[in-house]
């Protein structure tokens, strides 16, 4: 398998975001604005950052 990891920054806050679009970022493991997280480069983890990618920003 492969071992590639991703890194995902909230850049946007999620107030007055769709429910669904909150739950994602959390699924994420984002907490805070500016607050990054290494996440393994799975489909499931790229199809979340898609769901949300105007509240993100994703590296690597």
């Amino acid at each position: 398998m492969s071992d590639k990891t991703i890194k995902v920054t909230l850049v946007k806050s999620v107030i007055g975001t769709k429910q669904s679009h909150r739950a994602t970022v959390r699924g994420l493991g984002l907490r805070r604005l500016n607050h990054t997280v290494e996440l393994k480069d799975t489909p499931e983890v790229r199809g979340m950052v898609n769901k949300v990618s105007y509240l993100v920003k994703c590296e690597g």
